[in-house]
């Protein structure tokens, strides 16, 4: 897996400050009720969001744009799929693809 910064600095900066936000919120309900499971979850979720801005790395970002360039891919071999319509051979006769039914 190629781990490489695809978030700015403004952005980075934004989760960091963002995620430390919500970890000290979830951290001061702990302290009143620990026995919440909710409040952890959303401690996870904020850590991530620090980390994300510390690596400059978001894997939903990262998919977002894998998951973008597999559709251009894609609407290329389609549009490439196309010109079989109007095969035509040697003769100048039009030809059509091999179907077996």
């Amino acid at each position: 897996m190629n781990v490489r910064p695809n978030i700015s600095i403004i952005n980075a900066l934004i989760r960091i400050t963002i995620g430390l936000t919500i970890l000290s919120w979830t951290t001061s309900k702990l302290v009143k009720h620990p026995w919440r499971d909710s409040y952890l979850f959303v401690a996870l979720c904020g850590a991530m969001k620090v980390a994300e801005g510390i690596v400059r790395f978001c894997p939903l970002t990262a998919l977002f744009e894998k998951c973008q360039c597999m559709i251009s891919e894609h609407d290329q071999a389609m549009d490439s799929m196309d010109g079989m319509e109007g095969l035509t051979n040697q003769n100048g006769e039009e030809m059509l693809p091999y179907n077996p039914t």
